[in-house]
């Protein structure tokens, strides 16, 4: 197949979306399909394995770190794009590329599909903060049943998140396919090297946030329970690792604690290189965002061997349902804080959890899922091209509670010709 896709963010902008899109990519890649990404150009962007057609674009004041493609150009790609034969498009994201994602689909005759990648309804409200919550909400939900009533279907990362768009009223159907772990990506890390080149000694306990720092990302919180911890544990330490829009306002909240030699906030990590030292270097991974749809970095951790502690919401309500690979703790700092100091203190319940961990991380394998995504576009890419009245397709459905499942997408035979 050849693979068309769109997303208003890409590398070397670093987020969830840029790592599922570039893991799905090279994995379809490896399996002989042709993939081609329209992103943002960006100062010091590089090249990938795959095609990407990078489209000039403006920063965003509301956030420095993104861009925003200028759209008159992404239309001027369309003839460009109409001998190379495309048989789908695949949107990521919710703002131009979404748009245009749509209109190309359209231009070229192809069904087209989009990952629902955020949940807007806990997010908008951390920048809008001028604004009402309940009218960011009713815009949030608005603005989503709009979107998905414009493509052929949805993919999201987790049940979870479909079940908040069913709740919404969106009917569009849909598939659950989660962003699966590269073999060995973070198996293989140094963290006697990570602590030694960042000053940390072998005899401080270590917590550790990877991600955005963000303030969707509910670091705050982290920070307090972190007071917590240094309390009855005196050499823990917390590790934040990431760049983003809070960092100066968790920089603020760290100092009114007295966090001091508690905290340390080492910036953004290569993938490839530091990043899989960070998390070696780990003796618990913690995170309490109430707003992902996946939770990709607590698998990331798992391959490492690094048991978590987390909140279950959304999509890690998901990832820790089965309860192997760390501990599930409630959204308050007292009793998150337990769950920290339990781990911590228990050698043998941290060996136990580190080897459940990479467990549970090798069955959320990029292969599997890229290969459910590929039967989902197949499905897809005949239905469209079945004639109107034809029955053989049969229904389609939504994943089941095997988030891996693949589930068919229906066309909604628009005359696209």
């Amino acid at each position: 197949m050849r693979i068309l896709k769109i997303s208003d963010v890409y590398f070397p902008r670093v987020n969830g979306v840029s790592t599922s899109i570039r893991t799905f990519a090279h994995e379809l890649q490896q399996a002989g399909h042709e993939v081609t990404l329209i992103a943002p150009d960006y100062p010091g962007a590089g090249a990938d394995s795959f095609e990407i057609l990078r489209v000039p674009s403006r920063y965003l004041f509301v956030d420095p770190e993104d861009r925003l493609m200028q759209r008159r150009l992404v239309r001027c790609l369309r003839d460009r794009l109409r001998g190379r034969r495309f048989d789908i498009v695949h949107v990521h994201t919710p703002f131009a590329a979404h748009y245009e994602g749509v209109w190309l689909a359209r231009q070229l005759g192809i069904p087209v599909i989009e990952t629902c990648h955020t949940y807007f309804e806990e997010y908008l409200d951390k920048y809008l903060t001028w604004l009402p919550r309940q009218a960011l909400r009713y815009v949030a939900r608005r603005f989503s049943r709009s979107q998905c009533a414009e493509v052929d279907g949805i993919v999201v990362p987790t049940q979870p998140m479909l079940d908040v768009l069913r709740g919404y009223g969106i009917s569009a159907e849909a598939a659950v396919i989660p962003t699966g772990i590269p073999a060995g990506a973070f198996s293989n890390g140094d963290g006697a090297r990570f602590r030694a080149a960042h000053g940390i000694g072998a005899d401080r306990q270590v917590m550790l946030y990877v991600g955005r720092v963000a303030h969707e990302k509910n670091i705050d919180f982290l920070l307090r329970v972190a007071d917590r911890v240094r309390r009855r544990l005196p050499r823990a330490l917390l590790v934040i690792a990431g760049e983003g829009p809070a960092e100066n306002h968790l920089r603020r909240v760290a100092r009114s604690l007295h966090l001091g030699d508690h905290v340390t906030f080492v910036g953004y990590l290569a993938r490839d290189a530091a990043l899989p030292d960070c998390y070696a270097a780990a003796d618990v991974f913690t995170f309490a965002s109430a707003t992902e749809t996946q939770g990709l970095v607590l698998l990331e951790a798992m391959q490492a061997g690094t048991p978590v502690v987390s909140t279950a919401v959304m999509g890690t309500a998901e990832v820790m349902a089965d309860r192997e690979g760390g501990l599930v703790a409630d959204a308050d700092v007292d009793a998150f804080a337990d769950q920290v100091c339990r781990l911590l203190a228990d050698g043998t319940l941290r060996a136990a959890m580190r080897a459940q961990a990479r467990r549970k991380a090798a069955r959320w394998s990029a292969p599997a899922t890229a290969a459910r995504m590929a039967e989902l576009y197949a499905n897809c890419i005949a239905r469209a091209r079945r004639p109107p009245g034809d029955a053989t397709a049969g229904p389609a459905r939504d994943a089941g509670d095997d988030s891996l499942q693949p589930a068919t997408v229906r066309s909604r035979q628009r005359s696209r010709r």
